[in-house]
């Protein structure tokens, strides 16, 4: 803490933000002729030529990488939404996308899998092993490689949106196993830049079918865990769209998976509102057909949006904590590390409030789900869900799958009572 200048961030990156590495799935980039195109690696940025030229040096100079001292709250306050469509959502293209992505799926061996698994687990306990040795030294260099990183995905990405690149969902399912199937269409986008830091949000929108569609359909706007991403969540959005008849649009946080900048709380926010106000121009036209959805550490940014958006449609809590260090300590003696102040914000929330939590929860104490339920304002407030026997992660797993859907159906059926 001392090292980094006292910057909270610079704790909460290396303690809280853990991408999947390497990502559980890949964009493919299709050109503007509907040909694929090579990928390009991180490394390799600087050295390509053409397509970049003024409008990347803009970019560039527009990017605001190391954010630390910058009030989290400066440009995160209340936002005007424009309903005007920024990004025209091509029902078309996106069945497209999602037959080519299920043509993507080969059948992978129950022991190409555990394979695959092992491997990850191996260079999972290398790198803990490195942080043991020397902790600092290895938030240090995971911060300036973090960096490196931001730049090189920004000067990618302003590229691909210069010349119209479009993208196609590839999910690693040789660590997944193969996704269940969604008769919709799965829109594989990049959303930015982002004003402040010029990063691009990489999300996967899950849309039914226009037959299925009505004035009342709900899109679900999801923030995952924070050892997840966009590929570990597909197998489970696919079971929500397709059960709850709601879009479901999941992004990645800045720094995971696809999406450009870097891994802070203050950067979710950003994230998840532009997430959001894309949603609203391109989906829902109407704030009240969205839904926020956070789990675990998505409880943070869902939480921050929910107390800005009087108008928002319901917002579904999933593993929650009440703070980031009250996770560790519920002393606040170290108040001034804290991060997403859920317990504060959940009380300005205007809009109906469904909690879940394992009462097994052995990462986030199941008193976290009880504190946020209490301090929901009364007539926000629905019937949590308390599950028996169920931990951080594995609420959905199983037979327990059937009760989730059918809480979320009535959740969802009563935004419109």
């Amino acid at each position: 803490w001392v090292r980094s200048g006292f910057s909270k961030d610079a704790v909460a990156g290396a303690l809280v933000f853990f991408p999947p590495d390497p990502p559980l799935y890949k964009f493919k980039r299709i050109n503007s002729k509907g040909e694929e195109m090579p990928d390009i690696d991180d490394e390799a940025a600087d050295e390509e030529e053409g397509g970049g030229g003024g409008g990347v040096e803009e970019t560039k100079q527009e990017i605001d990488y190391d954010d630390d001292d910058d009030d989290s709250d400066s440009d995160l306050g209340t936002f005007e939404i424009d309903t005007k469509s920024s990004h025209k959502v091509n029902n078309n293209d996106a069945n497209n996308n999602n037959n080519n992505t299920n043509n993507n799926h080969q059948k992978v061996s129950a022991e190409e899998r555990r394979k695959r698994r092992k491997q990850r687990e191996e260079a999972r306990q290398k790198q803990r092993q490195e942080y043991s040795q020397d902790p600092i030294a290895a938030m240090t260099d995971r911060s300036n490689k973090l960096r490196l990183r931001a730049k090189r995905r920004a000067k990618i990405d302003a590229r691909d949106a210069q010349k119209s690149v479009t993208y196609q969902f590839v999910p690693d399912i040789a660590t997944l196993g193969n996704l269940p199937s969604f008769h919709g269409s799965i829109q594989a986008i990049k959303i930015g830049p982002q004003k402040r830091t010029g990063s691009y949000i990489a999300a996967l929108l899950y849309k039914l079918p226009n037959s299925e569609i009505t004035p009342n359909t709900k899109t679900i706007l999801y923030s995952h865990g924070n050892a997840a991403d966009i590929g570990a969540m597909s197998g489970l959005q696919c079971m929500m769209a397709k059960n709850l008849k709601c879009n479901v649009l999941v992004y990645d946080y800045s720094g995971y998976g696809e999406s450009g900048g870097i891994p802070m709380e203050k950067n979710t926010y950003r994230d998840v509102k532009l997430v959001y106000e894309w949603v609203v121009k391109n989906v829902t036209h109407h704030e009240h057909n969205v839904i926020l959805y956070g789990q675990s550490v998505g409880s943070g940014p869902s939480c921050y949006l929910a107390s800005r958006r009087s108008n928002v449609g319901g917002l579904v809590l999933h593993s929650p904590f009440t703070s980031g260090m009250r996770v560790l300590t519920p002393s606040r003696a170290l108040a001034c590390l804290d991060i997403f102040p859920n317990i504060d914000r959940i009380k300005k929330v205007k809009c109906p409030v469904f909690i879940i939590h394992g009462k097994k929860d052995a990462e986030v104490g199941f008193e976290h789900g009880l504190a946020l339920q209490a301090a929901v304002p009364e007539d926000c407030q629905r019937d949590p869900w308390w599950v028996e026997h169920k931990g951080h992660n594995d609420i959905c797993d199983g037979p327990d799958i059937v009760e989730y859907m059918q809480r979320m159906n009535r959740f969802v059926k009563s935004l419109d009572e």
